[in-house]
């Protein structure tokens, strides 16, 4: 199984053990667009060591923009939390939740002193990604009201205490007993400034998450917070480049992606998709993904024909950030808890949408055309090909 496999630190520890400084600088500058060693930030001395005291890797990253003559520059930093499980999936519910909130706190903590302005936890952070076992219990107990449940009470005193927007990926029990894969979005003041629900569900390998809860009937929100405008792309939504171009419709400066997903189904789509859709749509792509590998206590199978398993496989973190301009940060860990720290200059997404002028040649009436008649049952798709020559008798 893939918890006997060594995995490896990163794609970028492979790199700066295998290259020269020259060979890296190119390599690192054609791979993510950015000096080597990319700008990083300074961090206090003091949090470093609560980061490494708590197990948590950070890393940094500095995207600037150029000097404007009217409007001076929006600095803002995020930071993106991937973890494990501290505690294994067969622990108590109650007693995973407050071992996590506990993990949550000293990562709040750190990104706080750090500077960091824009919060955003995994997927569903509060529980296991158990999903992929098809059982009701214990795993629906995890469930939580998005607006006033336990987690949600838990990080407004902390967004308050630090000034800090929080974003809460929970799976949501609403009032009616429907469950959702819900993020709620806590204000610096520490009010609930609304919810966003995950808008595709994965039906792929493991993935049977249609059996836990609903596709989102709320649409693409945009939250104007305090330090800019940020929407919320859940997991399996980063494989739908139309669900992320909404976003850019309606006016997103950071779009956050909080996900699980494992090495073996997705890892190569990883890099790419957040990275292009920051590129697309002219605004900040955060991937966060989880890390480790949750065993379960019963097996199940994945209905393709291999054998049954209690694991989905590795969890292979890797959270980066892109920018507009087509740069990223490096990846943190594929094996370790951490903690991204990336500084924003949000006049980067405006100054790129005028170099490129992607929003004044995307031509949005004839793809709304077509988009109509392609939802329609008795589409036909626009193929040409060659004709059979008439026969000569």
């Amino acid at each position: 199984m893939a918890d006997k496999v060594k995995e490896v630190e990163s794609l970028e520890s492979i790199l700066e053990s295998n290259l020269p400084p020259d060979a890296l600088a190119r390599v690192w500058t054609i791979l993510y667009g950015t000096t080597y060693p990319p700008c990083g930030l300074t961090i206090p001395p003091a949090t470093v060591d609560l980061a490494s005291a708590s197990s948590i890797q950070v890393k940094t990253h500095k995207f600037s923009a150029a000097s404007e003559q009217l409007r001076p520059p929006r600095i803002v930093r995020v930071g993106l939390f991937q973890n494990k499980l501290p505690l294994p999936t067969t622990t108590p519910v109650a007693e995973q939740r407050a071992a996590l909130h506990k993990l949550a706190e000293k990562a709040v903590t750190i990104a706080a002193q750090a500077g960091v302005n824009v919060f955003c936890f995994q997927e569903t952070w509060t529980m296991p990604f158990a999903f992929c076992t098809r059982e009701r219990l214990p795993w629906v107990e995890c469930a939580e009201p998005a607006e006033d449940g336990p987690t949600t009470r838990f990080l407004q005193q902390l967004a308050q205490r630090y000034n800090m927007v929080i974003i809460n990926p929970i799976l949501e029990r609403d009032g009616g007993d429907v469950l959702w894969n819900t993020a709620v979005v806590i204000s610096n003041s520490g009010q609930v400034l609304g919810k966003t629900r995950k808008n595709h569900i994965p039906r792929v390998g493991d993935f049977n998450e249609s059996t836990y809860y609903m596709e989102s009937t709320l649409g693409h929100p945009v939250f104007d917070t305090a330090f800019g405008r940020i929407g919320i792309n859940i997991c399996y939504g980063r494989h739908h480049p139309l669900n992320w171009a909404m976003f850019g419709f309606n006016n997103a400066e950071i779009v956050f992606n909080p996900s699980a997903t494992v090495g073996a189904l997705s890892e190569p789509l990883w890099g790419v998709e957040a990275r292009n859709a920051a590129i697309a749509n002219s605004y900040f792509a955060c991937a966060i993904n989880r890390v480790g590998t949750e065993s379960f206590p019963n097996e199940f199978t994945s209905g393709d024909g291999k054998p049954a398993h209690k694991d989905f496989g590795h969890f292979y973190g890797s959270s980066y950030v892109a920018g507009p301009d087509g740069s990223r940060s490096a990846g943190l860990s594929r094996i370790s808890d951490g903690l991204l720290v990336a500084e924003l200059d949000l006049n980067l997404c405006r100054q790129v949408r005028d170099k490129w002028g992607f929003r004044m040649t995307q031509r949005l009436p004839m793809y709304g055309e077509l988009f109509t008649k392609a939802s329609k049952p008795d589409y036909k798709p626009q193929i040409i090909g060659e004709r059979e020559k008439p026969r000569e008798d």
